[in-house]
This record gives C-alpha cells, sequence and structure tokens, in this order.
C-alpha cells in the first residue's frame, strides 16, 4: 500500500501501539497528544486543530483513540466523499478498528483490513458490500473505471437481496480484483442473470442492472502545434474515439513528445480527463519509426522523429501492442490510439512534466503551517532545502523523500539543484522559513529560471506556497504594529549595495513606514546596523516602539518590545527581525502584558510630533 499514514495516539499506551504501525508503511509518522505522549515524531496540544491540518492536507489518519473524537474533530471540515483521505479509528487496546471516512475513495476499508491482519485486530467494515462480499463494486481495482456509478447502489442492492449476476470480460483482461464475485456469478451460456459486470473498452452506457467498467489499456499519442486551442484539441480526440468506438474511460493516459510538456491545451486534457500526461523524448520516439504507418518527414525536420502522435501512443502501450487508430488529424493538431494487452499505469511511462513546489513553511512549527503547505512537501518525491529548515518540516517527511540537504550560504546551489531535478520531470519540493516570497526562494528560482537555456527546465511547472513571514509572526507576538502601511527592508549587503540599503532606510523614514528589518545583524555588519540606527534615528523620536523578535515559532522564542533609544547592537543577531514603529504607533498594558499596535488612522490627527520635521 503506498501511503504515507499520519498515526495519531493520544496515550502513551496509544503511542506504543503506533511505533509498532509506523513499521508498516514508508514515509508513515506518529504523532503524540503532548500532554500524556513523552515521545513522537510530531507532539501537538490543539488535537481539533491538530487533526483538522492533517484531513485538509489529505494525510490518511488512524487515530487510535475513540471514534468519537475524530467525529467531533472532523465533522467541520468534511469533504467531498469521492476525494476525502482516509480517516481509521483503532482502539487503544488493538482489538478493533473501524474506517470512518475515505471507505472507498481513500482506501480506508483496506488500510482497516491491513492493520487487522498485521495486528491480529478486527476490522469492523460497515459498507454492505464489502462486509457481504468483499468487495467494493464502486471502487475498482486501480486500472479500470466505473462508466456509470450513479447506478452502483440500485445494482449493489439487487446483488445483496439474491440477484443472479454475470461477468461479461469482452475486453479479456484480467479480472483477480472480481474473484470474491466468482462464486456468485454464472457466465455468458447464463442468459437469465439479472445483473451484469460489463467489463469493455466500448463505448457503452450501462443502468441499474449493468455495470461496466472500462480497464485502462489506451495509450492515446497526441501532437500539435504550439499554443494549439484546447476546443480544437479535445474535439480530435473526441471524434477520433467516437470513430473507433472506444471509452475514454479505456484511456489510461495522453502521451506526446517532450516539447510539448509545457503545451496548455494538453495539460488541460489530461487534467479534465483525470489521466496522466506523459512525454517522450524525440529519440525515444524516432525508435518506434519501423512501427510507423505514416511516417512524416516534416514532422522529423521539425522535432527529430519521423512521428508523434502515432509513436507516442506504440511507445507508451509497449512493443507487443498495435495501433487501433491511425492518426487522425485537425488543422493543428494530431492523435492516435494503441491497443496495450495489459492494463497500463501510465505514471510509471515516460516520464512527467516536471513539478517545482518553492514552500514556505513560517516559522516551522506545523500549526503554523498552511495545509496546501504541507501537502506540497508532503507529496513531493524529492526535497531540497537547508539542513535546518528540512528539519523544521520533519513530521512531513519519510522513507519515501530524497532529500537534498545544503548549508547556509548555498541558495543558488540549492535552487539550481531543485530546478535540474524538475527538468528531469521530478516532482521536487524547495523548502523555505518564513513566506517563500519574502527573502527567500521564490525570487532566486525566477530568476534562474529567467536565464536559463535548458529547454526542460523551461518546461516545468513552478508553484509558490507563501508562508508566514518573520515580520508577520513578530507582529503577531507583539499585537498588530503593522496595522498601517509599512515596508521591509534587508540590511545585508551581500547582494544589495550599503548605498541602496541606507537610501531605502532614508526614504521609509520620509514615509513615516514602519520598518520590518531582515537580516539585521552580524559579526561583520555591527557597523551597518548602527549606521542603518542612526539613519532612522533622523526620522523617529527617542521612545518610538521597536519590537526585537528571536527564533519566532521555536522552544526558545523571545520577543521584546522598547524604545528605539534602549536598542543596542548586542540585542540582536541574525536570528532576529526587527520592526521600527511609525510616529503614531503605540504601545498599551493588557492582561498583564505590553502590546503595540499601529492605529488604521482613520480617527487620528493629521501628521504627529514623533515625526521629526525634515529640513
Amino acid at each position: 500500500m503506498e501511503l504515507k499514514p499520519v498515526i495519531v495516539a493520544m496515550t502513551a499506551s496509544g503511542a506504543e501501539l503506533g511505533r509498532r504501525l509506523c513499521s508498516l508503511w514508508s514515509g508513515a509518522q506518529l504523532h503524540g497528544y503532548a500532554p500524556r505522549v513523552a515521545t513522537a515524531d510530531v507532539l501537538f496540544d490543539d488535537t481539533i486543530a491538530h487533526l483538522q491540518g492533517l484531513y485538509q492536507a489529505d494525510r490518511p489518519i488512524i487515530g487510535i483513540c475513540a471514534a468519537g473524537i475524530l467525529i467531533r474533530a472532523l465533522a467541520p471540515v468534511l469533504a467531498d466523499k469521492h476525494t476525502e483521505p482516509a480517516v481509521v479509528a483503532l482502539s487503544d487496546s488493538g482489538e478493533h478498528v473501524v474506517p470512518l471516512l475515505g471507505g472507498h475513495a481513500g482506501n480506508a476499508n483496506q488500510l482497516a483490513q491491513h492493520i487487522a491482519h498485521a495486528i491480529s485486530a478486527t476490522a469492523a467494515i460497515t459498507t454492505a458490500s464489502d462486509a457481504r462480499f468483499g468487495i467494493a463494486l464502486d471502487a475498482p481495482a486501480p486500472g479500470f473505471t466505473l462508466r456509470n456509478p450513479e447506478h452502483h447502489k440500485a445494482f449493489a442492492a439487487r446483488l445483496l437481496a439474491g440477484a443472479k449476476l454475470r461477468i461479461d470480460n469482452d475486453a479479456g483482461v484480467d479480472l483477480n480484483w472480481l474473484a470474491p464475485l466468482r462464486d456468485l456469478a454464472g457466465d455468458s451460456s447464463t442468459p437469465d442473470s439479472s445483473l451484469v459486470i460489463l467489463v469493455t473498452t466500448a463505448d457503452v452506457d450501462g443502468d441499474d442492472s449493468v455495470l461496466v467498467y472500462h480497464p485502462q489499456v489506451l495509450a492515446l499519442g497526441v501532437g500539435c502545434e504550439r499554443n494549439v486551442e484546447y476546443a480544437e484539441l479535445a474535439d480530435l480526440v473526441a471524434q477520433t474515439l467516437a470513430a473507433g468506438g472506444y471509452a475514454r474511460g479505456a484511456v489510461a493516459g495522453i502521451f506526446s513528445v517532450s516539447l510539448k510538456a509545457d503545451e496548455a491545451a494538453l495539460l488541460a486534457l489530461a487534467q479534465g480527463w483525470g489521466v496522466a500526461v506523459r512525454f517522450f523524448e524525440p529519440a525515444r520516439l524516432e525508435a518506434e519509426t519501423p512501427r510507423l504507418p505514416n511516417p512524416s518527414e516534416v514532422v522529423f525536420r521539425e522535432v527529430g522523429c519521423h512521428g508523434v502522435a502515432e509513436a507516442a501512443a506504440l511507445a507508451a502501450a509497449g512493443p507487443s501492442a498495435s495501433l487501433v487508430l491511425e492518426k487522425h488529424k485537425s488543422e493543428r493538431a494530431t492523435c492516435a490510439v494503441a491497443l496495450s494487452d495489459t492494463i497500463l499505469d501510465a505514471c510509471q511511462i515516460g516520464r512527467a512534466r516536471g513539478v517545482l513546489a518553492v514552500v514556505g513553511i513560517g516559522p516551522g512549527e506545523a500549526p503554523s503551517r498552511s495545509p496546501a503547505a504541507g501537502a506540497a512537501i508532503a507529496n513531493a518525491s524529492h526535497v531540497v532545502g537547508y539542513s535546518l529548515y528540512l528539519d523544521l518540516a520533519a513530521d512531513l517527511l519519510g522513507d519515501a523523500h530524497i532529500q537534498h540537504r545544503y548549508g547556509l550560504g548555498e541558495e543558488s546551489e540549492r535552487v539550481q539543484h531543485a530546478i535540474d531535478l524538475a527538468a528531469a520531470g521530478r516532482h521536487v519540493a524547495l523548502v523555505c522559513s518564513g513566506d517563500a516570497g519574502v527573502y527567500a526562494m521564490a525570487s532566486l528560482t525566477c530568476e534562474l529560471l529567467d536565464a536559463s537555456v535548458d529547454d526542460n527546465a523551461a518546461r516545468i511547472e513552478l508553484e509558490v506556497y507563501p508562508g508566514i513571514s518573520a515580520m508577520q509572526a513578530a507582529a503577531a507576538c507583539a499585537g498588530a504594529p503593522l496595522g498601517h502601511d509599512f515596508c521591509a527592508i534587508s540590511l545585508s549587503d551581500l547582494l544589495t549595495p550599503r548605498a541602496v540599503i541606507e537610501h531605502r532606510l532614508q526614504a521609509a523614514g520620509v514615509g513615516d513606514f514602519v520598518i520590518a528589518l531582515y537580516n539585521p545583524i552580524s559579526t561583520k555588519r555591527v557597523a551597518t546596523f548602527e549606521r542603518s540606527m542612526q539613519i532612522i534615528a533622523e526620522h523617529r523620536a527617542p521612545d518610538t516602539v521597536v519590537v526585537v523578535a528571536r527564533n519566532l515559532g521555536r522552544p526558545t522564542q523571545a520577543v521584546r518590545i522598547l524604545r528605539l533609544d534602549e536598542l543596542r547592537a548586542e540585542d540582536v543577531d541574525m536570528l532576529c527581525v526587527v520592526i521600527i514603529g511609525s510616529s503614531n504607533t503605540k504601545t498599551f498594558a493588557h492582561a498583564g502584558q505590553t502590546l503595540t499596535y499601529t492605529p488604521r488612522g482613520y480617527h487620528a490627527p493629521a501628521g504627529s510630533a514623533k515625526l521629526k520635521a525634515q529640513g
């Protein structure tokens, strides 16, 4: 089972059981309730928030706890049952395991049965067809699609009531997944069967008496001109399949030449159909030339192979496959279909379009990450980043991840390596602290892609996932100092000339912005920090509010609020972010602590005595 489940333990004894379960899957993790569990891959305090975050990140959940805890926690965030992850409850004693959510779509029934077999528990499978026959007809085996799921309930009800069943295998593929029904089923010589399971590549409909399953044995090869319209491509493909009487559900994947890895219409077609799109280098397609019924010298001169649509279909379907639909053409596109004698797993054929996700993890702690950011890391096969940042995301990483760790200062090296991996068709997560687009790797990634001359790199899919930036985290701890106009300035002169930094400080001072200072100081830049404070003091009164926040989101977090004239170089290091208030930023005492805020300004008088006059 290719899962990365999270085993959630609420007690010490549950954690012991959870550790046993972790050995069943590569990448499984133990998450423990901190007040009662001493050690785990991840410890949490807020059970409801933690469970909801896992569910929204599509992580399969095995809760070693009362089923009611999972039900109450997840009820507010329940999603479509056809897409939700598995949620399974396991008793603390390890005797009973109950799939609660994602029974079919999330494979929770299968997950529960796997657990039960491994620890000698009893799986309480409550879905009717699973319980009676050991099979879920609305969740066929990988490689098969159910044409008419809307008829499943009525069909299953009649089957449970004892109606006669026949299985017709027009496609001639292996049907081991239907083995639990063999004792109930007759064959084609049983004409009086009132229920039929039909396995076919033909474009036929079913009804309450006939469930139609399409085996994914067709490889759809596609070629097109650059920027072909989606409507043209979709119409061509639909007409081609109709010409052969083939069902769309029998298509295992869409295949083309690597030059088309970023072709919008092609990608949209695959996404709309819910199938993988995979690519071959021109040299691999050229090897199919002896099998092509319609080789083209024009295509060879353009892309380096004598055919795209026919060659891609044959390359995907395998050496024993044949074309069942030769090349069909529209004005700007071509397609062809090859038939394999076995089920095709498109994800194991050719190579995918590379994906590079640049992910901001905020301060690092799990509750501060967005579900989307967590899912982006969990779903990647390769993870690249500064070693400290990967340690902070350890709860999302497992044996299935290939980690590429870099040291501090190796920013260009790690970004280029991430790009190279994605250009080779890998799914890569480049991990940053804070926000990926604020003094982090997203801008450098764009810069290197902009300068790249690698065709494959030019076609990767770039995704950027924001996180909580250091200035946001610092502001939240201190109150609301960023409540009105603000700016961020880095005091590091490694990439920005010192004169430019000083000019920006002057401008921010004149504009009376709240100023967030990143990279405020280092052992080599003490004088830069002191000079920066002198510039700010030219525009701010001595009692201007300053926030110094260090190690945000970590156990040693410290946040101080002081006056500008109290700020010293020894108060700051590279693990800090410093926020300098505007002339309107205030402090106040509340519930035993000092907080600061910058008013929105709607009721404030024009100007302020704290803003020094400019000469």
